[in-house]
C-alpha cells in the first residue's frame, strides 16, 4: 500500500477503506510516513470530508494506537463526561461528585487549560497537596471505593491524536468535524468508560462559533460512540457568556463548592442539574428526569454531594480544609472592583475577552509551558440581561500586580449595554442521543 494513494483518493473525494485508515495511523504512529504527506491528506481531509464510517473508523484506530484502559473489574457502569472547552467552565468539579453521591460511578481523565479556556487539573491543582496523576490501578481502586476520581491521562494514551494535533495546529487544518471529533473521541473511548456525556458549546468563547456546527460535531461523536459500543449523548450549550460568575482556578473550585452546598449561580447550578439527570438514565440509576431530579435535590440538600467532593480531595492527597474553609484556597494580593461607567441592561459579556483577560492576570498560559497562578482571575457581579447603573460593581479582579489602564479599558469593552430588553436564551439549547 502506497500512502500517495490514500492521499489521492481523499483529493478526489472517495471513501477511504478501514485497511488505509488503519494504515495511516500506524504510519503516523511508528513515524513510516513523513509529516508532510501526513499533512496532505489531513487538508485533503479538511477539504473533502469523512464520511460516518470513515470517522468512526479513524476514531477507533487512533484509540488503539496506544494503551486503552480496561474498568471492568470496576463493579456497575462507568460514566464519563466531557466539554468542548469554555469560559468559566468547572462542571466536573460540581458535576461529578453529584452523580457519584447518586450512585454512579465516575471515572474522568480531564486536562489542562491553554489560551482563554481553563483546564479542569489546573483548577483541582488550586487544592493543596491534590494529586492529579494517580496510577492506573489508583484511579480504579478509588473510582471502586468512593465512586469518583477526576485525573490527567496516565500511560500512553492514544499517541497517535498527540501527533497528528500538533501537526493540525500548525498546518491550518485544525476545523474539520471528522478530525475534532475522532480526536475528542478516541481519548474518551480510550479512558474505558461505558457512558459519554458530551457538552458541545458553542458561541464566542467556544470552539463551535454556531448552533449547526455545534450540532453537527455533536452528532458525529454520538455516532462514534454509538458504533463502539458506548452510551453516547450530547447536550448543545450557550458559551456567549462565561459559565457562572467566575473565572479562574480557585475561584471557579470556590464557586464548585457553592453550588455543591446548594447556592451556586443559577445557569451554572442548572446545567449541572440537567447534565447530571442525564447521566443518572444513561447509567441506568434513575429510570426519567423526574427521579434523577429528585434524587440530585436529596443529594445536594443532605450534603451528600459535598461530602463526596471531599472524598475526592482526600482520597488524591488534597487539603480536606481548604474545601470545609474555602478561605483558605490561594488568594490574590489585591481585590479591585470594576464600576459601570454607564447605564443599560448588559447586552454582551465577551466570553473570549473575558477568558483571554484572566490568562494575562496568570489564570492561564498563552503557551502549553506556561505556569498558572491559581489565585487570580475575575468574579463577575452581572450577567446578560441584568440592569447595571453608573457606579454599579459589575467585576471584581484578583490580581497580584498591578492592573494597567490599557487592561481595565479590554475589560470595559468585554462588556456592551442596551437601552432595550435583552432576550433571555436558553443555556442549553437541546440535547441529542
Amino acid at each position: 500500500m502506497r500512502f500517495v494513494d490514500i492521499i489521492h483518493k481523499k483529493r478526489y473525494k472517495e471513501e477511504l477503506t478501514d485497511e488505509e485508515i488503519q494504515f495511516f495511523i500506524d504510519g503516523v504512529v511508528d513515524g513510516s510516513i513523513p509529516d508532510y504527506q501526513i499533512s496532505s491528506l489531513l487538508m485533503a481531509i479538511v477539504l473533502n470530508g469523512m464520511n460516518e464510517r470513515e470517522t468512526s473508523y479513524l476514531a477507533k484506530a487512533m484509540m488503539h494506537s496506544g494503551d486503552v484502559l480496561d474498568l471492568s473489574s470496576i463493579e456497575g457502569i462507568k460514566a464519563d463526561k466531557h466539554s468542548t472547552g469554555g469560559v468559566g467552565d468547572k462542571t466536573s468539579m460540581a458535576l461529578g461528585p453529584m452523580v457519584a453521591a447518586c450512585g454512579l460511578k465516575v471515572a474522568k481523565m480531564s486536562g489542562r487549560g491553554l489560551g482563554h479556556t481553563g483546564g479542569t487539573l489546573d483548577k483541582l491543582e488550586s487544592i493543596e497537596g491534590l494529586n492529579c496523576f494517580l496510577t492506573e490501578k489508583q484511579f480504579k481502586k478509588q473510582v471502586q471505593e468512593i465512586g469518583i476520581s477526576i485525573i490527567g491521562q496516565t500511560g500512553d494514551l492514544v499517541p497517535a491524536d498527540k501527533k497528528l494535533y500538533a501537526l493540525r495546529d500548525v498546518t491550518g487544518t485544525v476545523e474539520s468535524i471528522p478530525l475534532i471529533a475522532s480526536s475528542i473521541m478516541s481519548k474518551k473511548l480510550a479512558c474505558g468508560s461505558d457512558t459519554i456525556l458530551l457538552d458541545v458549546k458553542y458561541g464566542e468563547g467556544a470552539f463551535m462559533h454556531t448552533i449547526e456546527d455545534a450540532t453537527k460535531l455533536a452528532e458525529a461523536m454520538i455516532s462514534i460512540g454509538n458504533s463502539l459500543g458506548r452510551n453516547t449523548m450530547a447536550m448543545i450549550t450557550d458559551m456567549n457568556q462565561p459559565l457562572g460568575n467566575t473565572i479562574g482556578n480557585a475561584l471557579e473550585i470556590r464557586e464548585a463548592i457553592d453550588t455543591l452546598k446548594g447556592y451556586g449561580p443559577k445557569d451554572f447550578t442548572e446545567l449541572c442539574m440537567q447534565a447530571a439527570e442525564i447521566m443518572l438514565i444513561q447509567g441506568k440509576v434513575a429510570k426519567d428526569k423526574e427521579e434523577a431530579r429528585a434524587m440530585l435535590e436529596e443529594a445536594i440538600s443532605s450534603g451528600k454531594a459535598f461530602e463526596k467532593f471531599k472524598q475526592m480531595v482526600k482520597a488524591q492527597g488534597g487539603n480536606v480544609a481548604m474545601i470545609d474553609d474555602p478561605s483558605l484556597l490561594p488568594q490574590s494580593k489585591y481585590k479591585t472592583e470594576i464600576k459601570s461607567r454607564q447605564s443599560g441592561n448588559v447586552k454582551l459579556l465577551h466570553s473570549e475577552k473575558l477568558g483571554v483577560l484572566a490568562m494575562q492576570l496568570g489564570a492561564g498560559r498563552a503557551t502549553k509551558d506556561e505556569d498558572v497562578n491559581h489565585a487570580v482571575g475575575l468574579e463577575l457581579n452581572c450577567k446578560r440581561g441584568n440592569k447595571v447603573n453608573v457606579g454599579d460593581i459589575i467585576c471584581y479582579v484578583y490580581h497580584d500586580e498591578d492592573l494597567k489602564q490599557e487592561w481595565i479599558d479590554e475589560l470595559y469593552n468585554a462588556f456592551e449595554f442596551t437601552d432595550e430588553d435583552v432576550e433571555n436564551r436558553p443555556l442549553i439549547e437541546k440535547i441529542l442521543s
